[in-house]
């Protein structure tokens, strides 16, 4: 499923680009799909908690594949040929506003399905292991969509995430419905909504790694921007905008193989610091860069670093998450870090329309620099966190 959807944001990408050549239209396609998924956030945090699982994560993929065979037919020369580029535009940003109201369910839905599948004793683990085998769809996805559009087209293309959909639907066939251990089934939602918010305010490393990891990939979005550089600056066709496109999930698929046998639960909250810091290093690097491959370099490092952001952050909502929560919690957590990929996308088009590409990039990756020195200067007691005491009582339950 995440291969088909990061496979589908990239070929959306390079054709909305290639009809307007307007950096601002990727900042829309972020806006289209971050509007939904924020607005309906709360709400799918609260069904997913009052619903069983695994039906609600089937119909996810069913509405995916929905929206994939409509980009399919609005990518058909034959079928739009009569359409103006203004209608063909407004019919793919509709589409990935469902698309939004779509993801704002999915995540929920398959955080709180894991902890169904896997015994809590190694649920940490396999949760490293499960943001493995993301990641893995997040390289694999971006790499075959700038392969595909050269070798069939993005017509083609998106028949082949259509396909890759109806795949996932079938895999999930193959697991058991599982039981609601939500006991408050039938809880008013704006209750159950304040109740969620509550814990994740008063629960400071939850709160805090989010925050963080939320405004360091609000500024640094440059990745919505890779259409531009691949065609424009640094020259190298659909091919080139693959393998950059990829670096960042190849790089963050690395670290967590890594850290699936190194765990970073010791000096969590420090080492959470550096590596957001670091990764504004190489979103500075990656913007001034016009050699392609030190920017295939800048983008691999950025993922590498991004990847122990994300091990971290998702370790501490593993393991400070009570079962009947797990749904709204990771709807918050949609809302600051799912989001801001999007968000940041529109920032990134927004400022690369005002200032320029390069400075629009190089801002970004500054501003993150600023936000984790602001964050460390002021929560000392995040820059204290450590998690192994956390683990060692979470195995023991």
């Amino acid at each position: 499923m995440i291969f088909a959807w990061a496979m589908q944001f990239i070929v959306i990408e390079w054709e909305v680009y290639s009809l307007t050549k307007d950096p601002l239209s990727l900042g829309i396609i972020g806006l289209m799909e971050v509007v939904p998924a924020v607005a309906m956030a709360l709400f799918a945090g609260h069904i997913v908690d009052q619903k069983e699982k695994k039906a609600l994560l089937f119909k996810c993929i069913l509405a995916f594949s929905v929206i994939s065979f409509g980009l399919f037919m609005l990518t058909w020369p034959r079928v739009v040929s009569g359409f103006s580029k203004g209608n063909i535009l407004f019919g793919i940003y509709f589409l990935v506003f469902l698309g939004g109201i779509v993801r704002s369910f999915l995540g929920p839905s398959i955080f709180s399905l894991l902890s169904l599948v896997v015994p809590k004793k190694i649920y940490p683990n396999a949760a490293t292991w499960s943001s493995s085998a993301w990641q893995m769809g997040a390289v694999l996805g971006p790499a075959l969509a700038g392969f595909s559009i050269s070798w069939i087209g993005v017509h083609w293309s998106m028949c082949l995430i259509f396909g890759f959909a109806l795949v996932a639907l079938l895999a999930l066939t193959q697991i058991s419905t599982k039981p609601i251990l939500n006991p408050k089934i039938g809880e008013p939602i704006m209750q159950s909504l304040k109740e969620g918010l509550k814990f994740v305010w008063h629960t400071k490393a939850i709160f805090g790694a989010i925050t963080l990891d939320m405004v360091a990939v609000l500024f640094g979005g440059a990745v919505a921007l890779l259409p531009i550089f691949a065609q424009d600056i640094l020259k190298v066709g659909p091919e080139g905008f693959g393998v950059l496109r990829a670096m960042p999930a190849v790089g963050s698929f690395i670290t967590i193989l890594i850290s699936a046998y190194v765990p970073l639960n010791k000096n969590a909250g420090m080492k959470l610091l550096t590596a957001v810091f670091l990764f504004g290093v190489s979103i500075i690097v990656f913007g001034l860069s016009t050699w392609f491959w030190l920017s295939v370099l800048a983008l691999l490092f950025s993922g590498m670093t991004d990847g122990i952001s994300v091990v971290i952050r998702q370790t501490i909502l593993q393991l400070k998450t009570p079962d009947n929560m797990r749904g709204r919690v990771a709807s918050v957590n949609s809302m600051f870090v799912g989001s801001s990929n999007e968000l940041g996308a529109f920032e990134s088009g927004l400022t690369a329309k005002l200032m320029g590409t390069v400075t629009a990039v190089v801002f970004g990756g500054s501003m993150t620099l600023i936000t984790v020195l602001a964050t460390g200067w002021r929560f000392p007691t995040f820059r204290k966190l450590d998690l192994r005491k956390d683990l060692e009582e979470h195995e023991k339950g």
